[in-house]
């Protein structure tokens, strides 16, 4: 099937729906997106620090695509923030993947106690933009106050912004943000579950009886349902899984549709609890690690 599109602000298109590789096993990134490109998945998400761009490209070459047919998106970790740094950064992650040219790359995090670093790098992106080395821009993790100071100092206005979405935690004000801007918002753990980082009061998402109940009513699973919350209200996601059965299962939501008082419901779920990393506390001594060249 062909996947319904978002235009981005420059006049791009990304699939609505794209396959994430966030912890991702460099042994299984390959077996993984192969599976989602034979799914029908034609956007893949990975990052500098994910550690599996090589991966991502040799499963992109082995499905046999054209190489336009798959939009690749890639990030900049904190470490290779500043104008040269970035450039550099980009030699090395298209090197990994093996492309000339990125569809979207944006920056991982803000620096907020380095801001100067974080501009540095986003002009960088710029360069990048103008000489047609990439084919969009953006940001990811920038809460409210980033985005205006990088507004106020840059030129080309992200075209996206990849942020923390899920039923538990909606982030209402930010993304009301990036909708002014015409900043699209893309859900990273569009289904919840963050454990990683903090434990929280909740249980998973997957098991709440709210959402449950409204997949059941549509003969769908909990995570198709919460991929569907996302889509209709138009933020882009990208699910992550290395196995089959639920690569396709998430694959699989385009075929029904839920009413205004089902997406109210799921909205009203917020807890406001945050499972990733406070954007506030990223600096390169905490989170600083090296980006091999290859």
């Amino acid at each position: 099937m062909s996947i319904p599109t978002f235009t981005l602000n420059n006049g791009v298109e990304i699939p609505v729906l794209g396959f994430g590789v966030f912890q991702s096993a460099p042994e299984e990134t390959v077996a993984a997106v192969t599976a989602a490109l034979e799914t029908g998945y034609r956007h893949v998400d990975t990052a500098a620090a994910y550690g599996n761009e090589r991966e991502v490209g040799e499963a992109i070459r082995r499905s046999g695509l054209d190489r336009d047919e798959v939009f690749v998106e890639t990030k900049v970790w904190i470490t290779d923030f500043g104008y040269d740094e970035t450039l550099h950064a980009f030699d090395k992650a298209v090197g990994k993947l093996g492309v000339e040219r990125l569809d979207l790359l944006i920056l991982h995090q803000a620096l907020p106690d380095e801001f100067e670093l974080t501009i540095g790098a986003y002009k960088a992106l710029e360069k990048l933009y103008a000489d047609g080395r990439v084919r969009a821009i953006g940001v990811s993790n920038f809460m409210p106050r980033h985005l205006d100071r990088l507004l106020a100092e840059t030129e080309v206005v992200p075209a996206i912004n990849q942020i923390e979405v899920h039923p538990y935690f909606r982030q209402s004000e930010l993304l009301a943000v990036d909708d002014e801007h015409g900043i699209l918002n893309q859900a990273w753990a569009p289904i919840g579950g963050i454990t990683f980082y903090r434990e929280g009061p909740h249980a998973s998402t997957l098991d709440n009886p709210v959402i449950g109940e409204i997949a059941a009513a549509h003969s769908k699973t909990p995570a198709q349902v919460m991929l569907r919350w996302h889509i209709q209200q138009g933020r882009q996601v990208i699910p992550k899984s290395v196995t089959p059965s639920r690569i396709a299962e998430n694959f699989d939501v385009f075929d029904f549709e839920l009413s205004a008082e089902q997406l109210a419901a799921i909205d009203a779920l917020d807890t406001g609890n945050r499972g990733g990393p406070e954007p506030e506390d990223i600096t390169r001594e905490n989170y600083g690690i090296e980006i091999p060249e290859a």
